[in-house]
């Protein structure tokens, strides 16, 4: 086995291999992706308390991936902080803690909700693989309709787009639920079409298994969620990554509905063309 040398190498393989692992050792993986500048700036007990498992567990997870400890997994994790000016998010996070302790007056909360916001979208921006969204705009163009699936949080990302796409005139149906039909919704997918799925933690069950039940008929399966870890991510075909940065307990949709907005005119372009 390669061992993986760098944080994207690492990050990769904590995807690839996430179904098999025990677990324990999922629950220090998903530790490990959320909070990367705990694994490369915190001892192995601090990491272990917070990620709320034994020491030991972390030196087994990091031997699972060939590291011959905790210690040299974690040079990958400090590699990271080296070569991008990703801690960006982590400095804004501790930013609002402090101006929540200092005043709850509104001017500070919405002073904490813009740095969150401005935070999400320099991450967006370094996380977005440019290729990924190509292939989600060809896939939607070439979809015969588009379906969008999201409960919870991410339900207004999905209802933007069906009001967006229809201005476009591209065909699509937002499966909502309402009414408990959230899967009879979904039941006219055929092939030809494409499933556009929305999800953020904690992940909407019935958003996951539509995602499953249709990559399995081989229709066609688009994502947009918060990490490579998340089970939209291992059942499509692609998966944009977005997330956002928690403040006051909430997290926004900023950087979630910049990202839509860029599908919606990107989509545009792509039909233009076609004409």
């Amino acid at each position: 086995m390669t061992l993986p040398d760098t944080y994207d190498a690492l990050r990769d393989e904590l995807a690839l291999r996430h179904g098999e692992l025990s677990k324990r050792l999922k629950q220090i993986a998903e530790y490990a992706l959320d909070n990367p500048n705990d694994m490369a700036l915190e001892t192995v007990s601090a990491v272990a308390e917070r990620a709320k498992v034994q020491p030991s567990s972390l030196i087994r997870f990091a031997k699972t991936f060939g590291y011959s400890g905790f210690s040299e997994m974690q040079k990958v994790f400090r590699s990271r902080l080296v070569e991008s000016d990703s801690s960006y998010k982590e400095r804004i996070r501790s930013l609002s803690r402090d101006n929540v302790r200092q005043s709850n007056s509104s001017s500070v909360v919405l002073d904490n909700f813009i740095d969150g916001g401005v935070a999400a979208l320099n991450n967006l921006r370094e996380v977005l693989d440019p290729e990924n969204l190509e292939q989600v705009v060809e896939v939607l163009v070439s979809a015969d309709v588009i379906y969008l699936a999201a409960q919870r949080r991410a339900f207004p990302v999905a209802s933007y787009l069906a009001y967006a796409l229809a201005q476009l005139e591209k065909r699509c149906v937002l499966i909502d639920g309402n009414g408990g039909m959230f899967f009879e919704q979904a039941r006219s997918i055929r092939k030809g079409d494409a499933l556009l799925a929305i999800s953020f933690k904690s992940y909407a069950p019935e958003v996951i298994q539509l995602v499953r039940e249709t990559k399995n008929k081989d229709i066609s399966v688009v994502s947009i969620s918060d990490g490579v870890l998340s089970p939209l991510a291992q059942h499509s075909d692609v998966c944009l990554e977005v997330e956002e940065v928690e403040v006051h307990a909430f997290r926004s949709l900023s950087a979630s509905m910049t990202l839509a907005l860029t599908l919606v005119v990107a989509l545009g372009h792509a039909l233009d063309q076609e004409v």
